[in-house]
């Protein structure tokens, strides 16, 4: 049998936890979710300061482009 989300944990983790805004956490790929909170195997959870340092490191827009 298949094994489906469980969205109430998962949203949790992402927006408690990580302190992710709703609009973020429904942004993100289930994989990069997982990355995330660390159920991949082999890694551990991305803390917030690390991930405000990779969204300064690597903007959506960058400043002063029309795209």
């Amino acid at each position: 049998m298949a094994q489906g989300f469980d969205w109430p944990v998962l949203m949790r983790a992402g927006m408690r936890g990580l302190g992710l805004s709703p609009e973020r956490f429904w942004a993100l790929t289930p994989a990069e979710l997982q990355l995330l909170i660390g159920e991949a195997q082999g890694t551990k959870p991305m803390g917030r300061q690390r991930l405000d340092e990779l969204i300064a490191a690597f903007p959506d827009k960058i400043e002063g482009s029309s795209k």
